[in-house]
């Protein structure tokens, strides 16, 4: 993946789909010792190791969310191991409020957890 800015990333986006991808921004940004990287297509967070990735799929933001253990998600869409210790956890959030608490719990526990990366 390429990296690029956060202004060629969201250049012509729909006011709506540039908050979803606002809100996902500030709240990783604001989680400790975060690094963003933003591509073409996507913005991925870290710590040492990826935790969280976002996207605009159909003016829907997707999760890519990497926790130690599979867990249930009314916006769950699928999961699937990445690693002996990691399951990827596919979420879509067709509308803001869908970045509710239990997402932001979500994304949390990832970067708790995953984000430090594992010895």
């Amino acid at each position: 993946m390429v990296l690029t800015t956060w202004d060629e990333l969201t250049a012509g986006l729909r006011d709506d789909d540039l908050e979803r991808l606002t809100v996902l921004r500030e709240f990783c940004t604001g989680l400790p010792d975060v690094a963003e990287e933003v591509h073409r297509t996507e913005l991925r967070y870290r710590v040492r190791r990826t935790f969280t990735v976002g996207f605009l799929l159909a003016h829907r933001l997707e999760l890519a969310v990497d926790l130690t253990e599979e867990v249930a998600h009314p916006r769950l869409l699928t999961a699937f191991p990445t690693t002996r210790r990691v399951v990827t956890h596919r979420l879509s959030l067709p509308s803001l409020a869908d970045f509710d608490d239990s997402v932001r719990d979500l994304v949390r526990r990832a970067h708790d957890e995953v984000g430090p990366g594992f010895r």
